[in-house]
């Protein structure tokens, strides 16, 4: 299950909880959240090795863009010594060797520049994304937190045993007033 998954479940069992009646409280199961924060706990370490190997591949491609800068360079240096061998040829192949040494200059910086510039984006990007999913993660946690810390109140606010209300006094019966009959 992905992080923005689990939270997403979690936003989902505070928004369905059941609402307490008159309350803006609601009741969640306890032991799901439990879950879902577990495996939240699980998941976090592989999103942050994702970012970690993303980091590793900025630093191997740079590896490999220094290497092949140098191996331009070394073959640019070998191929100048062997031209200067020659007497006729000497002052074309210095100018040639240093026509290549600059190409080759040039292509070093450019690959190394190029470099650098996709590995300082690799590492904002994974820095921009884990900041994004610690926000979403404390915002969800914190909310959830909330919900659970204002049912816990009213629950507790609420008497243990219901109250009966008081029977009403009843008012002893009126004596009857002897009624006359007819013809006496």
């Amino acid at each position: 299950m992905s992080v923005n998954t689990i939270l997403d479940e979690i936003e989902n069992l505070v928004v369905d909880g059941k609402r307490i009646p008159l309350t803006n409280r609601s009741l969640i199961d306890e032991m799901e959240l439990v879950h879902l924060v577990d495996n939240l706990r699980q998941e976090l370490p592989l999103e942050i090795q994702n970012a970690q190997q993303i980091m590793d591949s900025k630093d191997a491609l740079l590896n490999d863009a220094r290497t092949e800068a140098e191996q331009i360079l070394a073959n640019a240096r070998e191929t100048a010594d062997q031209m200067t061998d020659e007497s006729k040829i000497v002052r074309e192949s210095k100018e040639k060797a240093e026509l290549i040494m600059e190409q080759a200059a040039a292509q070093r910086k450019e690959l190394i520049e190029n470099s650098y510039q996709q590995a300082r984006q690799l590492r904002v990007n994974a820095s921009n994304y884990a900041n994004q999913v610690f926000d979403h993660l404390i915002l969800n946690v914190g909310n959830a937190l909330a919900v659970l810390n204002q049912a816990r109140e009213e629950l507790q606010k609420m008497p243990v045993e219901p109250e009966m209300p008081e029977p009403e006094p009843q008012q002893p019966p009126q004596p009857m007033a002897p009624t006359q009959m007819v013809g006496e």
